[in-house]
């Protein structure tokens, strides 16, 4: 809702040096989110005046039509005598009064206005547009043309309120009383303290027989509908400065007469109304649902196939609008235009007034069932002041009478379906208890006064509720309301004490080790959406019967395109990292930890739980029984140089090492050595694709896969090329596990290094060779590392050289060279007998 200063001042007497910044601040204290305040006029300077057009004179021989024009400013220039002006504009003719800005002066945006030559004459100032000086569009997309009565030289700057102060306030769904004029002046009045002029406070004449006739079928969908009607007024009725400039300031287009005032009225009182041309109404008005495939050409040309739950307005000939959504064209205020035969001037000049009250939840679902956003939908949907629909049609037809030289016909229509007012019982020191501040009775009477509510009682209070504020409905709300106008900076802040003993869990605290090893690592964290489809799969090369395929769908998922709950993390990532890489960044190295979710096909129907009690332990474990496997993983992709080079090297591009390294921190986060053995693994390539596998009760368990992703992979997913990604179940590894991690010993004694080189065959895995080596070592084994591999002529042809480096330490004692070296034959002995392995040289 944007407010513009001036306006709000006609409500509430605000102090005269009260800034935009200052009441925004004010606003801001009693809950309302005032997001901007926009300076109109800013560095905006004179002189700026109206003119009259003289003479226009057509240049010949350029591209786009270009006129000279003379143009009467009176002595604003300071001579008297006219002003020569070039302008491109055609939708002005001599004789008519326009606005001129003189050398000298200042547009906003800094624009600086000079005599200057162009097209072959000097022009001395400009002919003003509406978006030349920040007014917005007045629908003409042309020179400004003021109404003849204003004189010549008048200060321009005044006449169109060019200077003033725009507060632009999200109001939420619950305070749709603020989408009005009448309802932030009500809250700024009670946050400065002030009296408020209300706007609907008017003189209403009762309901009679001689009304326009309305028939409501659906007094749910619509409890209230006031019709008034007004004749003869002027076709050639203009909306005047003042009405187009506060539409324009709140956002809104000026159209014509009428419809200008119907939006005046709706942004005043926050009533959305509508004119239907009386000529075109055929019959008495109705309010009833649609029928299933009735067709309505709405005002924006657009012919909509209505639903059965739509409500809408009829006449005799079907429906003529979409209720509290938008009008029909059938029933359009015609625009003022001229009977070429008879030089006439042909309009609307009768009008019905339609000022109703519909139901919230009908119009919300019409609006988006439509996708039709009017600012009447919006209103409707946050809840109007049914009370205020008689007072706004009459303020309708008083503006049409004076404006438009009318006359209000004396039939007033009012359909109302009888409701009560809504009464709350509240304990008067409620509020006191929720916020935990002791207010007092005097203060919650008070505040719950200022926001419109009648109070009776002592210690038991009772609140009648204000038609305005249907969000009130709750005791709690009503605490609210007195909380917001103390001011939610007068709560007194408090820390929480946790029950001792109740830390993380060490699940919890497996999951928090791995991300800031991840990090430790050089890697970014990416949270992404756990939203899939099946093409993603396809890219990756996923075979139809992997599990992987096994996705839950979403019944009603964001995006056609993902309907599926993720069941691996790489895709999300692998997207992170295209967008980035698309972005200038090359040098990339992400990572995710979460759950995925893998449907088993036992799933049960979920069972729809109560809301008034607690649900019971077996409807609870019926709800888990429904749900699907999420087990956590942790995943990394990168691409680009692992390190950067410089003058200390030439750094080195990220391969498929550094993915299964990523893998191995994982895994000793929770306390795990992997086993790495080569795969084929889709999304990797089939050479450079390992699997991680951990001892689970003593047996190797697959917890993940690592690698470079295939080519077909890269190409189909538009990747950098050479990219790496891992994928480890964190499930897996806490079984895996010894439980919480302990401090090694660190031995006093020095260690003792033996290498040794194994020829093997080509397709024995190294992991293996590693294995054999750490069981025959035993107990002196400290450490085991693959420092090298070679395959050349002197291994032998499908043979390949392992060279390990075995670190010896025992805790009680120096060992001897005699001990380590047994301790390395051993290991090699283990090794010969179970891979064939044979000493090299």
């Amino acid at each position: 809702m944007r407010v513009p200063l001036s306006w709000l001042r006609e409500y509430v007497d605000l102090p005269a040096t009260e800034t935009g910044r200052d009441v925004q601040a004010k606003l801001i204290d009693v809950g309302l989110e005032v997001e901007t305040v926009e300076r109109l006029g800013e560095g905006l300077k004179g002189p700026l005046v109206v003119g009259q057009v003289l003479t226009i004179e057509e240049l010949e021989g350029f591209k786009k039509p270009i006129r000279f024009c003379t143009v009467d400013v009176g002595g604003a220039n300071g001579t008297g005598e006219p002003q020569e002006i070039v302008c491109g504009a055609r939708n002005f003719s001599v004789g008519d009064k326009v606005v001129v800005v003189l050398p000298g002066a200042v547009l906003p945006g800094d624009f600086k206005i000079a005599a200057r030559k162009t097209y072959g004459k000097t022009s001395h100032g400009m002919i003003c547009s509406g978006d030349e000086l920040g007014m917005g569009d007045d629908g003409t997309h042309g020179i400004i043309v003021l109404p003849p009565e204003y004189e010549v030289g008048t200060d321009a700057i005044a006449l169109l309120e060019l200077v003033d102060e725009v507060l632009d306030i999200a109001v939420t769904p619950d305070r749709g009383y603020c989408l009005s004029m009448r309802g932030v002046a009500r809250e700024t009045a009670i946050a400065y303290g002030l009296p408020l002029r209300d706007p609907a406070l008017l003189d209403v004449p009762p309901p009679n027989a001689s009304g326009y006739p309305v028939q409501v079928s659906d007094p749910i969908g619509c409890d209230r509908f006031t019709a008034r009607t007004v004749s003869g007024l002027e076709p050639e009725a203009r909306s005047p400065i003042w009405l187009t400039r506060r539409l324009q300031k709140a956002g809104m287009r000026p159209v014509s007469l009428a419809v200008d005032i119907t939006n005046y009225v709706m942004l005043e009182l926050g009533q959305p109304l509508h004119a239907y041309d009386r000529a075109t109404v055929d019959g008495p008005i109705g309010v009833r649902r649609a029928t299933a495939g009735e067709q309505l050409t709405t005002l924006d040309g657009t012919k909509r196939v209505l639903d059965a739950q739509d409500l809408v307005i009829t006449d005799n000939r079907g429906p003529i609008g979409l209720a509290g959504v938008m009008g029909g064209a059938n029933t359009e205020i015609a625009g003022a235009v001229t009977d070429p035969e008879t030089g006439q001037l042909r309009g609307t000049t009768d009008v019905v007034i339609e000022a109703a009250h519909f139901d919230a939840i009908s119009i919300a679902r019409t609006a988006r069932r439509h996708r039709l956003s009017s600012e009447a939908a919006k209103r409707f949907e946050r809840g109007v002041d049914p009370e205020a629909a008689s007072a706004a049609a009459q303020r309708t037809v008083d503006l049409l009478v004076l404006l438009g030289g009318g006359t209000a016909g004396e039939g007033v229509t009012e359909v109302v379906s009888p409701r009560g007012p809504r009464t709350l019982t509240i304990p008067a020191d409620h509020p006191d208890k929720v916020a935990g501040v002791e207010y007092g009775r005097e203060t919650v009477v008070r505040r719950l006064q200022q926001v419109g509510c009648d109070v009776y009682g002592q210690d038991e209070l009772v609140v009648t509720v204000p038609s305005w504020r249907p969000d009130l409905s709750d005791p709690n709300d009503l605490a609210e309301e007195v909380i917001r106008l103390e001011g939610y900076e007068n709560l007194p802040s408090t820390l929480p004490k946790p029950p001792a003993g109740r830390g993380l869990t060490e699940r919890q605290r497996l999951h928090r080790r791995v991300g800031r090893a991840l990090a430790g690592a050089g890697y970014v964290e990416a949270l992404n959406y756990p939203f899939t489809g099946s093409h993603v799969l396809d890219q990756l090369g996923i075979e139809p019967d992997d599990p992987r395929r096994s996705a839950v769908t979403l019944v009603n998922p964001l995006s056609d395109e993902e309907p599926d709950l993720r069941t691996t993390l790489i895709p999300g990532l692998l997207g992170a990292l295209r967008r980035n890489y698309g972005r200038g960044s090359h040098d990339l190295a992400l990572f995710e930890t979460g759950p995925v979710f893998r449907a088993t096909g036992d799933e049960k129907a979920a069972s729809r739980l109560v809301v008034d009690r607690r649900p019971t332990d077996d409807e609870i474990a019926s709800l888990d029984a429904s749900l699907p496997q999420q087990p956590r993983r942790a995943a990394v992709v990168l691409t680009g140089a692992r390190e950067q080079a410089g003058w200390w090297g030439e750094g080195r591009p990220a391969i498929w090492a550094d993915a299964i390294e990523a893998g191995r921190a994982v895994a000793r986060e929770a306390g795990v050595e992997l086993i790495v053995r080569q795969d084929q693994h889709a999304p990797f390539h089939p050479g450079r694709c390992a699997a991680l596998l951990a001892l689970v009760d003593g047996e190797e368990v697959l917890v993940g896969n690592a690698g470079e992703l295939h080519p077909r992979v890269i190409k189909a997913m538009s990747l950098p090329e050479r990219t790496c990604a891992m994928e480890i179940d964190l499930d897996r590894l806490e079984r895996a596990g010894a439980g919480a991690l302990k401090a090694p010993t660190i031995s006093s004694f020095p260690v003792a290094t033996q290498d040794v080189a194994l020829i093997v065959d080509g397709g024995v895995p190294a992991a293996d060779v590693e294995a054999a080596l750490r069981d025959g070592a035993g107990e002196l084994l400290e450490s085991l590392r693959l420092f090298d591999v070679f395959t050349g002529e002197q291994t032998g042809a499908g043979k390949k050289s392992l060279a390990y480096a075995l670190r010896f330490r025992a805790p009680d004692r120096t060992l001897t060279a005699e001990e380590a070296t047994a301790a390395r034959d051993a290991a090699v002995a283990a090794a010969v007998e179970r891979t064939g392995a044979a000493l090299r040289g």
